[in-house]
């Protein structure tokens, strides 16, 4: 349950927190939120995050802050090795736009590189080790929204996260659970195995993870910005560690690296305009697709009639969606790609058409591998207005595994990503084509979709980590705070998802009573109930209209929700 806050006061919960005072009947909607809010995934991460807010940064210093902090405290999830997207709102110009931190192929890399002598696909080696990597874009992000949108310097916000890793973060269930199941590959490369397990064992509960070697790269970073990542002593020791365990990094593809500012794309569904991450991010063209094809069933079919009718369109819409997602995205600087014509709602339209509306439209079955609670999100609104959702990654649990000695940087396993054989899925069981083909210096595909959902009366930013299931969780996010009632049950509501292939719809217990399963099989749908519920997403809500600003974290984790006050005599 949330846990109500009184005016000037503030209140953490591991799950929500609400604040904000009655306003008068009738008044306008407010300007400015009255308070800040963030909601991260891990409590350490929101506390450095409140930390940087407190000493006078705004949303994007505090962006900074909690970006790194996870790095540290969540290296299952993300970290300097990895990547993401941060989409951005800046108050005072009304400007939304997404910084593309996503990595990139190394200049090495080519079409076959993750095929064996038979000319299949090595799944392994595109997860495991360090030629499963791809070139980091997270230091280079951060250093971006610091210099460019913050107002702390950069060794301010990065203070909490350098604090974390001399000092450690304790073990939790959460981590046990994800070393465990990429122990093998932990094992595989020793600066890993010293960093995050405890004489070659899972840690047990409690036990700190100092990281000394990470804490040093962000005092690099600190001090240096951009190149002290990507240039100097840490380039090299990254480029040479890789190489010496067959990974394919040059010191060119470092000094290479930038980041790309995008707009976003924008769609619009009941009054509600949504604003979403752009490719290489597939989340924005896909929701939008998704809500046009809803409104164009709405118009021929009316409202659902029932909660079976209203499932069944849902998988419908979502099966399109991930069918075109296969056909045309991948990286917009390297690869064409019909964006317009995808996000109209006439070809919506025609989308929708065929849809039957008491038949599954058939899919051929391919297996998949499941996956696990990687990748990471952050929701986060300051007093002025400014806001932030940011979705980061490292792929697989720990990404490839592999450490480069000295360095202290868990690499991704984002290759894995591309498709390596166009038509053969991947570790999420998602199929692409050519337009997803490996090539050097390419941005590899993602699901990261960092959202903002505003109405004339309401704001709402949220995100999930969760592979492939991330675009139709916050399609769900979407749909509940356009019906309203409270942020929290949006949040914790049970989740289904469908993504063409395979051709089955996964949910979680509690999604669908026995009568709802029996109909929706009697359609032809095949389902698939999850052992372990999915995604962790990180909401603020702001109704502006009441003067309340709330924020959940979901109950699926052990993130922390803060909605807090900022005092008006921090210091600049």
């Amino acid at each position: 349950m949330p846990v109500a806050v009184g005016a000037g006061e503030s209140g953490p919960s591991p799950n929500a927190s609400p604040e904000g005072g009655a306003p008068q009947e009738g008044a306008p909607a407010a300007a400015a939120p009255p308070v800040a809010a963030i909601a991260t995934a891990h409590p350490a991460a929101t506390q450095a995050g409140v930390a940087i807010l407190a000493a006078g940064g705004n949303a994007f210093d505090a962006a900074v802050a909690v970006s790194a902090a996870l790095a540290v405290v969540e290296p299952y999830s993300s970290g300097l090795g990895g990547g993401g997207f941060w989409l951005l709102h800046e108050a005072s110009t009304g400007r939304d736009l997404m910084v593309d931190g996503r990595e990139r192929a190394p200049l090495a890399a080519t079409a076959t590189m993750y095929l064996d002598a038979d000319g299949q696909f090595d799944p392994q080696a595109s997860l495991n080790g360090p030629l499963a990597a791809g070139i980091p874009g997270e230091p280079a992000a951060l250093v971006h929204i610091g210099e460019q949108y913050g107002r702390l310097p950069l060794a301010k916000s990065l203070a909490p996260a350098i604090r974390l890793a001399r000092e450690g973060f304790a073990v939790d269930p959460i981590y046990r659970r994800m070393a465990h199941w990429r122990l093998e590959v932990l094992r595989a490369s020793p600066a890993a195995a010293r960093q995050f397990l405890s004489d070659g064992e899972v840690p047990a509960e409690g036990l700190l993870i100092r990281q000394p070697d990470l804490a040093k790269v962000l005092e690099a970073i600190a001090a240096n910005g951009h190149a002290g990542f990507y240039q100097g002593a840490i380039a090299e020791a990254l480029v040479t560690g890789t190489r010496a365990a067959g990974g394919i990094w040059s010191l060119e593809d470092m000094t290479a690296y930038r980041v790309v500012e995008r707009e976003p794309i924008v769609g619009h569904y009941q009054g509600w305009r949504i604003t979403s991450a752009a490719p290489p991010s597939s989340g924005g063209v896909a929701l939008v697709q998704m809500l046009n094809m809803l409104t164009a069933l709405e118009a021929r079919l009316g409202p659902a009639d029932s909660e079976v009718d209203r499932v069944h369109r849902l998988v419908e819409v979502m099966r399109r969606a991930y069918r075109d997602r296969a056909r045309y995205l991948g990286d917009p600087d390297q690869v064409t790609m019909p964006i317009e014509r995808l996000t109209h709602p006439f070809y919506a339209s025609g989308l929708a058409r065929d849809i039957d509306p008491s038949h599954a439209t058939p899919s051929q079955p391919v297996s998949s591998r499941p996956e696990g609670p990687h990748t990471t999100h952050f929701s986060i609104l300051d007093d002025e207005g400014n806001r932030v959702a940011a979705t980061l990654s490292i792929n697989y649990p720990f990404g490839s595994g592999f450490v480069p000695p000295g360095t202290g940087v868990l690499l991704n396993d984002e290759m894995d990503d591309f498709s390596a054989q166009p038509g053969i899925p991947n570790a999420y069981g998602l199929v692409g084509g050519e337009a997803n083909a490996i090539a050097p210096g390419k941005r590899m595909l993602s699901s990261m979709s960092p959202t903002f959902a505003t109405s004339a009366d309401s704001v709402v930013i949220l995100g999930t980590p969760g592979g492939s299931r991330i675009i139709t969780m916050v399609l769900h996010g979407i749909l509940a705070a356009v019906a309203g009632g409270e942020p929290e049950g949006w949040v914790s509501a049970p989740r289904f998802h469908h993504q063409y292939l395979p051709d089955e719809v996964l949910f979680e217990s509690g999604a669908f009573d026995e009568a709802t399963q029996g109909a929706l099989s009697a359609r032809g749908h095949r389902l698939s109930s999850s052992e372990r519920r999915f995604g962790n997403m990180q909401l603020i809500a702001w109704d502006r209209a009441r003067g309340v600003v709330q924020a959940v974290s979901d109950p699926r984790g052990i993130g922390v929700a803060e909605v807090r006050a900022v005092p008006e005599s921090a210091p600049p």
